[in-house]
């Protein structure tokens, strides 16, 4: 949509994605001036305040520098939307907040406060101190009450997602037809040295040529990369993995069982044998036998979690088509209300003409069932589309550098004591 800007801070990548992950817009701002009470709308009967709406908008203008008339009125225009269509973006994200909890009470849905608990301290573990911790609750402009409320939603989506996004299996013919796209995918192994050590590197890699060192017992003997060297030197599937790019530029050059020369990164010199190369018949794959297991097993885990987001998708459209939410007309006096017309271009300014007003917030926020995956420091799954992307994304910022004691996980938090991979994007 046009107003990327407002679909972010509604969360529109998911229901509260942007609140658990980014510690983002779920701020707990002051009251503005001009509240005027009442009610904005109604989803099955249960009020969402129109201070509550009011709240949110101002606190987005504020957060974008969007306090003056001039500069509210010049942003709305440049993203074909008016203060009638923010309102009703806004009240879609809150209609959809009220759904999910409603629902989840239908369906038996809930989330225990143990939960709850844990999926906050291992966000706060990402800090040193509770200091530090409060620190970026301010810096994001909300409290611990508020991001845990925040979590409760995230957690509670999660648990209504298992609860009505049942789905049928992979078939074999689904798993072999994504699983052709992984054609000509290598699997390697490394020896890391420290950036210093080019010449031990030389040395080593002169030996594995030469036949006079096995290449796993030189990883078990120079390799400055623990997380793989207790693998054989592992580093696995390249397609499954997010490698730096002159590891897999190298990779990409060898055949099954070739080592390669001495490859520079970030990291120091890496000597990178091909363990094995995935090819998919001229034919075509006929049988799941013929697929390496690690990617079988993540294409399974990514169609599953793809069925299940759409079937959860389509039981909200249903849920959502059969509440009763009802819209009340926007009053005249909130803050956030001015005249568009000298900001209107020739062509006016209509904010349904992209769809940003009819659900961006609401049902794109339910393409989002990997919420609590974030909401545990987890990626979530490509499968959702731009949702996954949105979150990783907030997930970086939430977390600070990575804080995962293994840079398999594609984390990296500074320490070149080896304990990192390496072959893994920072």
């Amino acid at each position: 949509m046009k107003a990327s800007r407002l679909a972010r801070f509604v969360c529109a990548a998911g229901i509260v994605s942007a609140c658990v992950v980014g510690l983002a817009g779920c701020a707990d701002n002051s009251n503005p001036s001009g509240l005027t009470g009442g009610t904005a709308a109604t989803v099955n009967g249960v009020e969402i305040p129109e201070d509550t709406v009011t709240t949110y908008i101002q606190s987005f203008r504020a957060t974008y520098g969007m306090d003056t008339e001039d500069a509210w009125g010049e942003w709305l225009a440049e993203q074909g939307m008016t203060p009638e269509t923010v309102r009703e973006e806004v009240i879609n994200y809150y209609a959809s907040q009220e759904l999910v909890k409603q629902g989840a009470e239908e369906n038996g849905a809930t989330v225990d406060s143990a939960k709850i608990d844990e999926t906050i301290n291992n966000m706060k573990a990402n800090y040193g101190t509770d200091e530090e911790w409060q620190s970026a609750l301010s810096s994001a402009g909300t409290t611990e009450e508020a991001y845990r409320e925040s979590v409760e939603l995230a957690l509670t989506e999660a648990a209504l997602k298992e609860a009505v996004g049942t789905a049928d299996a992979p078939t074999d013919e689904e798993l072999l037809e994504y699983c052709a796209m992984y054609d000509g995918a290598r699997r390697s192994s490394h020896i890391l040295f420290n950036t210093d050590d080019e010449a031990t590197a030389q040395e080593v890699l002169d030996k594995i040529n030469s036949g006079e060192l096995d290449f796993v017992d030189a990883v078990k003997e120079y390799s400055q990369d623990s997380g793989t060297a207790e693998k054989d030197g592992d580093v696995g599937w390249d397609k499954l993995s997010s490698l730096i790019s002159e590891y897999t530029t190298a990779l990409g050059e060898l055949e099954k069982d070739q080592v390669s020369g001495l490859v520079e990164s970030q990291y120091g010199w890496h000597i990178i044998k091909c363990t094995d190369v995935f090819e998919v018949p001229e034919d075509g794959l006929t049988s799941t036998d013929q697929v390496p297991s690690e990617i079988l097993e993540s294409v399974r885990t990514s169609l599953t979690s793809q069925k299940e987001s759409e079937a959860f998708n389509n039981w909200y459209t249903e849920y959502k088509e059969s509440a009763e939410i009802v819209i009340n007309d926007m009053p005249s006096n909130v803050p956030y209300n001015i005249d568009m017309t000298k900001y209107q271009t020739d062509e006016g300014t209509d904010g349904s003409t992209d769809g940003s007003t009819d659900g961006n917030a609401t049902d794109g926020a339910t393409d989002s069932g990997d919420n609590a995956d974030a909401a545990n420091g987890a990626d979530a799954n490509a499968s959702d589309g731009d949702a996954s992307g949105s979150a990783d994304d907030q997930s970086n910022a939430a977390d600070g550098s990575g804080s995962g004691d293994d840079a398999a996980n594609g984390e990296s938090n500074g320490d070149s004591s080896g304990s990192q991979q390496p072959a893994e994007a920072a």
